[in-house]
């Protein structure tokens, strides 16, 4: 009896130690829209790879229109991780939560620029689009709409009387190209974009001129779905930050135009979270 019981438990000591220990196969999610780098397609097949052989585990980039779209794929399980705006991840914290943010100039911040056809020789600000077309880049993009609309309540108006026409591009680059081609008069669009636009389009920028710049504020959130597991988001998370640690993430960095990733803080979107405060209490008084 006493030679079975031994058999028996070395039979399943030896199939145990032949079982592989179970790791993620499904390929890993990452979402982005156009309103980031969604359309460098070159910069994204880099990324892809590298991360995809420092996760060992496949890895898809999945494309949205819009950061709304981005914010439903990540609540529902649809999306594991994605480059959002700070004000859909002040606004949904149920659906995401911050994986790690990139640095940018030496500072995890970057700004809004308002920017006007490079014929137009008189705009020295915002005011001076009063009654004239305008270009947002997304419903919940900060550079691209929170900004802009912010200042116009400061001039003691509303956006949607202030301008003659406005309309979304869902995308900053179709947002320059917008201005450039004289489509509209106007736009806010993201700092960074717009210098990687200056790096690989110069003529594109070339049309246009920058007529001011915002305040600095945290730069747009890599975020993760609050559906995956706490080891992925450490792993992806860890892969991210060490970017800056072996030469070819270096050398993505520099193609991307960044110098880094960093964990961060949600103390990084406090002048979001400012500017988000003003804008609600400005509507309440208006309405």
């Amino acid at each position: 009896m006493l030679k079975s019981l031994l058999l028996l438990l070395l039979l399943a000591n030896t199939a145990s130690a032949q079982t592989p220990v179970a790791t993620p196969t499904e390929p890993l999610r990452l979402a982005l829209s156009a309103v980031m780098l969604g359309e460098q397609q070159e910069m994204l097949l880099r990324w892809q790879n590298y991360l995809a052989t420092h996760l060992q585990r496949p890895v898809v980039f999945v494309q949205r229109r819009s950061y709304r779209e981005m914010i439903d794929g990540l609540a529902e399980g649809k999306i594991d991780a994605g480059w959002i705006c700070s004000v859909p991840h002040l606004r949904y914290p149920n659906a995401q939560r911050l994986l790690a943010v990139a640095v940018w100039q030496g500072k995890p911040l970057y700004q809004s620029y308002l920017i006007v056809p490079s014929s137009d020789k008189t705009t020295q600000s915002l005011a001076d689009l009063r009654g004239k077309s305008f270009a947002y880049s997304d419903p919940e993009s900060n550079s691209g709409r929170l900004i802009p609309d912010v200042e116009v309540q400061r001039l003691g108006a509303q956006a949607k009387t202030f301008f003659s026409k406005t309309l979304f591009t869902y995308s900053h680059r179709k947002s320059v190209m917008a201005v450039a081609d004289g489509l509209v008069q106007g736009a806010n669009v993201d700092a960074y974009v717009y210098a990687q636009l200056a790096r690989f389009q110069p003529d594109l920028i070339a049309r246009t001129r920058l007529v001011s710049q915002s305040p600095e504020y945290g730069f747009p959130p890599f975020v993760a779905s609050t559906q995956l597991p706490d080891a992925e988001v450490r792993q992806l998370r860890a892969v991210l930050l060490g970017m800056t640690g072996d030469a070819e993430g270096r050398a993505l960095l520099a193609y991307m135009g960044l110098d880094g990733f960093i964990a961060g803080d949600e103390k990084l979107f406090a002048g979001v979270v400012a500017l988000m405060k003003e804008l609600e209490q400005y509507e309440k008084i208006t309405r």
